[in-house]
């Protein structure tokens, strides 16, 4: 009996058992398959959707030969010493890509994307990371090493930070005696010039203006170019600007050891050393006087001799001696760095303010009846003191003639090209731009855009009134660059240019004898006349000399 209840009971506990895991497996495929059933229903809702790019506008090629036999034909020509013949191929595929403000070629092996169109431009100029200069820039780095303007990434994030205060507007303030100054010397040269010649070029004399004047602001040093147009650096440095643009223009010359051979790189070379030397020496000279003038106590304010106006000056705080400020603090901030900053200050603020002031000249010129307008204002602002010093109140209140200016550099921009390398991906308009793209922006055509400045041929200074440019995209307009990389030394620029052009202006009435069809323009770093601009000067006061 008892034995019959042992095999009764391990029945029965035999039958419990495999009922519980009967129960538990299929607890357990029931999870398993609720599981399986989310992750199906949970892909099939929630996968990722297969992105569709839009093509990239562009000419049709069958491969990189077919886009490089137009620049075959620019190399070949003896004319095209500039870029002349590149513009017209650029600008011919850019106007039948109007509508897109964008297009795609292939230079050599690099994929050049050309942009035009404030929508299309802003996604590149915005960003934060893509941030790094085109190729391009690579011929002029002997020159500018690893200074502000060609920097990359971290090291231009730190001497942005580092550089910015430099041009707050007290110290701009600083340097307005400056602008009046060599402005003044500009207007004798140009009386002096009127007196025996029926016409001059305004364009190299405004350079020689503009070079003085970044070379004592950046440097503290008075270069006197407009009284020695002769001297070794003032020569040296437009040499190197004429051999930089050939040289971007011929690849042949793009490596090193075969440019360095050749009688235009040892020309090159000399060039460099001569302007190298130059800022140098003048920052040896500024270190020497300041840490003698801590060493004796001394400041700034101490007196010096100017020997242009024989009479006792303060001295002016350069942006030199800010970056030696830096680098007595901080020795990490070398005296390299410090010749790095001076050179980018000296190449960046010297060409393209020039280049802007000869094209608003040449335009107010050509416009007699906006030229009125302009000396209306400088009268009401100024009164009728000719010799009075212009101050930063002025220039605030100087508002027709900064739009004068603001429209002479849609029409004409100082840098009519400008290129970034992308270091990420990047969608424009649902194209989809890939890493290493060269991204060529055309701000020549872009301020040519008829969507967004009507009859764009047109010189009209009253688009930028407040009035008429309040919602304007803010990338459509762009000849300090935009976004986190834009000019830093833009306010320098605006307040020399407004200053320069105030004091020409209420002593001469201005014309043009070449009209705009004649002009035919170039692309040497800055826009340039491939001709003289020819231009009179006439004294505002009837009977009164030119000197």
């Amino acid at each position: 009996m008892s034995s019959s209840k042992t095999v009764f009971s391990e029945r029965f506990e035999d039958q419990i058992f495999y009922s519980g895991s009967s129960i538990l497996w299929t607890l357990n495929l029931s999870i398993l398959s609720v599981i399986l059933a989310f992750m199906y229903y949970y892909y099939k809702f929630n996968k990722p959707k297969k992105v569709t790019y839009k093509r990239i506008p562009g000419p049709k090629v069958n491969g990189i030969i077919t886009n490089i036999i137009p620049l075959l034909s620019i190399f070949r020509n003896k004319a095209a010493s500039n870029s002349a013949l590149l513009y017209q191929m650029v600008n011919a595929y850019s106007h039948v890509f109007r509508k897109e403000g964008m297009w795609m070629f292939y230079g050599g092996f690099k994929k050049i994307l050309i942009l035009y169109k404030a929508e299309t431009v802003e996604p590149i100029l915005s960003s934060n990371e893509n941030i790094g200069k085109g190729f391009e820039y690579e011929f002029i780095t002997p020159m500018l090493k690893e200074g502000l303007l060609t920097s990359k990434k971290d090291k231009w994030r730190y001497r942005r930070k580092l550089l910015t205060p430099s041009f707050h507007f007290r110290i701009l303030d600083e340097f307005i005696p400056i602008f009046n100054e060599q402005a003044n010397i500009f207007a004798s040269k140009i009386a002096a010039n009127m007196e025996i010649t029926p016409w001059i070029d305004i364009a190299p004399l405004a350079s020689l203006c503009t070079l003085d004047i970044i070379c004592e602001t950046a440097m503290g040093k008075k270069l006197k170019a407009q009284i020695n147009s002769e001297s070794p650096y003032v020569k040296a440095l437009h040499q190197f600007c004429h051999a930089a643009i050939d040289r971007l223009l011929r690849p042949w010359l793009w490596p090193d050891f075969l440019f360095h051979r050749t009688n235009k790189g040892k020309e090159f070379f000399k060039n460099l050393k001569i302007m190298d030397d130059f800022t140098r020496q003048v920052i040896a000279e500024r270190k020497a006087e300041k840490l003698q003038e801590q060493t004796e106590g001394t400041t700034k304010e101490e007196e010096i001799n100017d020997e242009i106006i024989g009479r006792k000056l303060k001295r002016r705080l350069a942006l030199l001696d800010l970056l030696l400020d830096l680098h007595l603090k901080d020795e990490s901030f070398t005296l390299d760095d410090v010749a790095e900053e001076v050179d980018n200050f000296m190449f960046a603020g010297h060409d393209t303010t020039s280049s802007g002031l000869s094209w608003a000249l040449y335009m107010l010129g050509i416009y007699p009846e906006i030229q009125r307008k302009v000396h209306e204002e400088i009268d009401d602002v100024l009164g009728d003191d000719e010799d009075r010093q212009i101050t930063l109140d002025d220039i605030k209140n100087l508002k027709y003639l900064d739009c004068v200016l603001k429209e002479s550099r849609r029409l004409w921009p100082p840098t009519p090209f400008i290129a970034r390398d992308l270091d990420e991906d990047v969608v424009i308009d649902g194209c989809l731009i890939p890493k290493g793209t060269s991204c060529g922006i055309l701000i020549f055509m872009l301020h040519r855009d008829p969507d967004v400045f009507p009859n764009p041929e047109k010189f009209d200074p009253n688009r930028f009134l407040l009035e008429n440019s309040t919602g304007r995209h803010p990338f459509a307009y762009i000849p300090f660059s935009a976004g986190p990389r834009n000019c830093i030394g833009q306010r320098f620029a605006i307040f020399e240019a407004v200053t320069v052009m105030a004091t020409i202006l209420k002593k001469f009435k201005v014309k043009s004898l070449d009209p705009i069809d004649r002009i035919h323009t170039i692309d040497e770093l800055v826009l340039r006349s491939d001709q003289p601009l020819r231009m009179t000067f006439e004294p505002r006061k009837l009977g009164e000399s030119l000197i």
